[in-house]
């Protein structure tokens, strides 16, 4: 479960419209594609090096994992720490930030074991 030790300043997040939305807001900070499952595996296993995590998130490319990283670092969801120089060995974690999403990233988890099922086939899928 998720330990803070002191209460987070909230992030910043612009919204297009007359009134802000912390719903579109939240959607700009974890809607890209892999987002959601990137934050939900280093819920799952932790701390972990780019291989790792490639391994853990089925189908995504090198260049693909390698730019949402980037992107959930610069929105202060993931961090990246060098922890061998050589060979270089990087490891990635949630901030707090980060770690906060875990109930959000596990209802999405629980809604999709219980409403959604494998497609047979493209044509009989519903995305």
């Amino acid at each position: 479960m998720l330990a803070m030790t002191e209460p987070l300043n909230q992030l910043e997040v612009w919204c297009e419209g007359k009134e802000w939305c912390p719903i579109t807001s939240t959607t700009s900070l974890i809607g890209k594609k892999w987002h959601p499952v990137i934050i939900h595996r280093l819920l799952k296993h932790g701390p972990s090096g780019f291989n790792e995590l490639k391994e853990a998130v089925d189908g995504i490319s090198s260049k693909v994992l390698s730019d949402s990283l980037e992107d959930l670092e610069n929105k202060q969801l993931v961090s990246r720490e060098i922890v061998n120089e050589k060979p270089v060995r990087v490891q990635y974690s949630l901030t707090q930030y980060g770690e906060s999403l875990q109930p959000v990233i596990f209802e999405m988890r629980d809604w999709g074991m219980e409403y959604l099922a494998p497609a047979e086939d493209a044509e009989s899928s519903t995305v």
